[in-house]
């Protein structure tokens, strides 16, 4: 099975998006398989992160914000914003694409585990997750 979902984001972070991929799975009525995620964008990826305390999230954000920092002068794609180069490269850095098991009809995240998506861009907008389920 195939589907997807669009996520509104407002600012540059982690946006949870375990509830949607929650839904998707339960839409499914997959009992055992795999949960297959694809981010349809070049300037935002997703990844499996500790979703209980919030400033797990706020030093990643911090530490890849210093690894790959905006206005460096070694970038030439410069034409849509200081934050569009930076972006490409975080997004190449971390992955677009993830999979996660599914066990007895739920997805099989640790306890301390949840999906986000990983906006790179300041600017608000949509993203588009394809989300493939199979047996």
């Amino acid at each position: 099975m195939i589907t997807q979902f669009d996520v509104a984001v407002s600012r540059q972070g982690l946006l949870d998006i375990t509830p949607h991929v929650h839904k998707a799975v339960d839409r499914s009525a997959i009992n055992e398989g795999l949960c297959t995620l694809f981010i349809q964008h070049t300037s935002a990826s997703l990844l499996i992160q500790e979703n209980y305390d919030p400033s797990a999230r706020v030093d990643l954000e911090a530490w890849l914000n210093r690894l790959v920092p905006e206005n460096d002068a070694l970038y030439t794609h410069t034409l849509e914003g200081p934050d569009d180069m930076p972006a490409h490269i975080k997004s190449a850095l971390t992955a677009v694409s993830l999979s996660v098991p599914v066990v007895d009809g739920q997805l099989a995240l640790g306890t301390w585990q949840g999906i986000f998506l990983w906006e790179h861009r300041h600017h608000a907008g949509r993203r588009k997750v394809i989300v493939h389920l199979g047996e």
